[in-house]
């Protein structure tokens, strides 16, 4: 094989070539993909981070979902027990009142009947004193014979 000045020249072109790409143009692309793969890398760790405080935040949002629950269900269940208890109160009112009513209704009734039967006394009486006046064919002044007239109101 003949080695030629041809050959020669394209070996140092190639040489330089390479010397050329390794000294000026290689270490920027090296530059450039290590800061993308470390971009990356940044990024996948924060996409980790990110996937792991959604889980804790989910996790939480659900603890105090559930806590909240509790909460409203202690509420609902103390203002079921306080109408309740409210209901139990007016009821016991309401019954006291009505025996209070019913009581005093029979206070009325128990008045009224001794009226009634003192003014039917009365007016037996004055019957009673009329009869007598025309059986024994004289008046009988009330006024004077009270005394009889009150113990016959009380006899009677």
């Amino acid at each position: 094989m003949d080695i030629n000045l041809t050959l020669l020249g394209q070996s140092i072109a190639f040489a330089f070539f390479v010397w050329f790409t390794m000294k000026f143009v290689w270490p920027p692309i090296n530059n450039a993909i290590e800061e993308r793969q470390k971009t990356i890398a940044d990024g996948l760790a924060a996409s980790k981070r990110a996937t792991e405080d959604l889980e804790n935040a989910r996790a939480k949002a659900d603890d105090e979902l559930n806590a909240a629950k509790v909460k409203a269900a202690a509420l609902i269940d103390q203002a079921k027990k306080r109408a309740t208890k409210l209901v139990e109160e007016e009821t016991q009112r309401g019954h006291a009142e009505r025996e209070k009513i019913i009581a005093s209704g029979y206070a009325e009734v128990e008045a009224e009947r001794n009226r009634v039967r003192e003014e039917l006394r009365k007016q037996v009486a004055f019957l009673a004193i009329t009869g007598a006046e025309k059986i024994i064919e004289r008046e009988v002044d009330a006024q004077k014979q009270s005394d009889i007239v009150e113990k016959l109101v009380a006899e009677l």
